[in-house]
């Protein structure tokens, strides 16, 4: 007779209803990965052998500091900023729960653009705060008008706004930002995941006007180290002082420490890899816009969010039978048909567009 195990009652009602965070992969020989907005370009060599060499001067058997403060000094100095407004983190999503556990009390409202990174509305659930969901435009812009009347009617702890967002790679302008930020009355988090890539300026050029704000943004995108799971917070040194309490110390291991060192002092590699990605994410948005009934959106992210004619389901399965593996858009309530591409090396994105033209001229 199986024994019960008394502890899954104990589990809290919030965790119970999740599902654990997947990707799902289709079986098959996948040749060009373009599903996750990773950057297709991998580290020199010899970047990588200055990382190895200087992990052999490190003592094992001690601990990292609390916060790589070098680190924060050097990332501070790259966007002009305070080092004491900076916190690393184990990557953005690491750092969303840092902030969900320091702003979501149960049942505070965060109001949430739609559609957003589900990882949004998973973290609000978690800590058992009320997700206020906002429908975008017809045109799947912000809604900006019914992000500010949701301010005013709810009162919310958090705002997130992401921008350029994900999924749909969109832009909110900058005096809307602002907008929202002056009539918020508590955290307002803006995630510049995609930053680097955009037409739209940062937040970060009006951020001393607005202390009640933090910009979320990563190493994983432009920097290519989404393998490596780092990013940072930027805002008000004071509020950064009441984040870091909730941190555990020593979270950040040295091995990533030197890896994000040798590439922040490669600020001309990441630029030119930049300008690669951004000319590139053109060259698809021009293509797919060609195609007879088709949707695109025109994005500023590191990839393009798309609808072509017939099933999309259909469509991303004969994509990965091609050996080309892209995104299924279809768990977004208002992206049913679309899907989503990574902007990869130019060989990748001509073979992706090869061979959807090709599947497009059997289907419709």
């Amino acid at each position: 007779m199986a024994i019960e195990n008394q502890a899954l009652l104990q589990v809290r009602r919030e965790i119970q209803r999740q599902r654990p965070y997947k990707v799902g992969v289709p079986s098959g020989q996948i040749t060009v990965k373009l599903n996750q907005n990773e950057s297709p370009f991998d580290l020199p060599d010899e970047l990588k052998e200055a990382v190895f060499e200087n992990w052999k001067e490190i003592a094992f058997h001690r601990y990292p500091l609390e916060q790589p403060d070098k680190l924060a000094k050097l990332t501070a100095a790259q966007i002009g900023w305070d080092s004491d407004g900076i916190i690393i983190g184990n990557g953005s999503n690491e750092l969303t729960y840092t902030l969900g556990l320091t702003f979501i009390s149960p049942n505070a409202k965060v109001v949430l653009p739609r559609p957003m990174f589900s990882f949004y509305e998973r973290v609000v659930d978690i800590f058992g705060g009320t997700a206020v969901s906002i429908a975008p435009r017809e045109n799947l812009q912000f809604n900006t008008e019914g992000i500010l009347q949701a301010v005013q009617q709810s009162a919310p702890a958090v705002v997130v706004i992401t921008s350029p967002n994900n999924p749909t790679g969109l832009a909110l302008p900058l005096a809307e930002i602002k907008k929202i930020a002056g009539a918020a009355p508590g955290l307002v988090l803006i995630d510049e995941a995609y930053i680097e890539f955009a037409d739209e300026p940062s937040m970060l050029t009006v951020l001393r006007d607005y202390p009640h704000v933090i910009l979320l943004r990563t190493f994983s995108k432009a920097f290519g180290l989404a393998g490596i799971r780092m990013g940072y917070l930027v805002g008000d040194p004071a509020l950064m002082r009441e984040v870091i309490k909730v941190r555990p110390p020593f979270m950040i291991d040295r091995f990533s420490i030197a890896a994000v060192n040798a590439v922040l002092s490669k600020s001309r590699l990441i630029r030119d890899r930049v300008d690669r990605i951004r000319s590139e994410t053109k060259r698809l948005i021009q293509a797919l816009q060609q195609i007879k009934g088709g949707h695109v959106l025109a994005g500023q992210a590191n990839f393009v969010t798309f609808r072509v004619p017939g099933n999309s389901k259909e469509m991303f399965v004969k994509l990965a039978e091609c050996g080309i593996l892209v995104r299924d858009m279809s768990g977004y309530p208002e992206l049913a048909g679309f899907l989503r591409v990574s902007t990869g090396t130019p060989e990748e994105n001509s073979a992706f567009l090869r061979a959807l033209m090709q599947l497009l001229s059997i289907t419709v």
